[in-house]
């Protein structure tokens, strides 16, 4: 019988803790050595636990945190530009192009989809709320069972 030499929620909480550095640092310039420090890994061995807990590489979940907090961003009117180094890329062609891979849209192209939904969300409110009846009435058939 061989003893492991650290608990298993010992490890998980040091990974949970990389992962909560990116959730906090994602702007800032960080790459895999500066995640893996702060979970205390070599960086062979924190890739392979990041990914066995949360399905994507650090790299891949650091990309995703940005997509994502780009496209917050974005619902407002603020310049494509500024959103692209406020949420860390150093490059618009390359925050453009990944943005669009993983979103299915360009930045500008998914910036005014929220900005014409959010005004429509302002003229009709009534239209974006699920399953109300105050504006989509019920069908024939359950007003005749009532």
């Amino acid at each position: 019988m061989t003893q492991e030499p650290y608990p298993k929620i010992y490890l998980y909480r040091r990974i949970v803790q990389s992962k909560l550095f990116i959730d906090t640092n994602f702007s800032d310039n960080i790459n895999l050595e500066n995640i893996a420090d702060e979970a205390f890994f070599s960086k062979f061995h924190f890739i392979r636990l990041f990914k066995k807990i949360y399905g994507k590489t650090p790299h891949q979940y650091l990309t995703h945190v940005r997509i994502e907090k780009a496209k917050l961003l974005l619902t407002s009117d603020m310049a494509i530009a500024e959103v692209c180094f406020l949420v860390g890329f150093d490059s618009i062609s390359s925050f453009t192009g990944l943005f669009k891979r993983m979103v299915g849209l360009t930045p500008s192209l998914y910036q005014v989809q929220q900005l014409e939904k959010k005004s429509k969300m302002a003229q009709t409110p009534l239209k974006f709320i699920p399953n109300c009846f105050a504006e989509n009435p019920a069908p024939r058939a359950l007003r005749r069972a009532f």
